[in-house]
């Protein structure tokens, strides 16, 4: 059972304790049947049990999706060329919630190493075109096409599974990070 109660910090203020366990011990007391004991006999603070638990979850999915939702927005308001922007966007949530979710930090990872690898396949299609002196355009054009619509359709998939609680691994993607 999770506790969600305000304990005095060394400021005088308070602060929430969210992290505490049922009879786990604390650098000035013990946490014992949801009461916290400073060891001096006087009870401290009786604990009362956490909010909503599904509120946790429900953010945690939430900035889960919106890694994806962030990358997409990003890349195709920079174009689709600069799918960086997208990568950025995603290393952005990611660093927002990497201490937070591991859920959430896992979808903004996968969103980084997605958006990254689709600006590789971009500039590795351009190095074509520009060393073929053109004639890569025959080939460039169409593999552009196949992957803006793989891009859009797996960033939509992506943030609807991580809105929906579950993991997602993109496919076509080096996983750098």
């Amino acid at each position: 059972m999770s506790l969600h109660r305000t304990f005095p910090d060394a400021h005088g203020g308070g602060r929430p304790r969210e992290d505490i366990r049922m009879n786990d011990t604390l650098p000035n007391g013990t946490l014992q049947n949801g009461t916290l004991h400073n060891g001096t006999g006087d009870d401290v603070a009786q604990a009362a049990p956490s909010g909503n638990a599904s509120d946790s979850v429900a953010d945690n999915r939430g900035w889960a999706a919106s890694a994806h939702i962030a990358a997409l927005v990003a890349a195709l308001a920079t174009s689709w060329f600069a799918g960086v922007a997208g990568a950025v966007a995603a290393f952005v949530v990611w660093l927002i919630v990497r201490d937070r979710s591991t859920f959430a930090a896992a979808h903004a990872k996968e969103a980084l190493n997605f958006n990254f690898s689709m600006f590789l396949y971009a500039v590795a299609s351009i190095v074509l075109v520009v060393f073929t002196l053109g004639l890569g355009l025959l080939v460039a054009v169409p593999v552009w096409i196949v992957l803006a619509i793989a891009w859009l359709v797996f960033t939509i998939v992506a943030a609807v599974k991580a809105y929906d609680g579950v993991d997602y691994r993109y496919p076509l993607t080096i996983r750098l990070f």
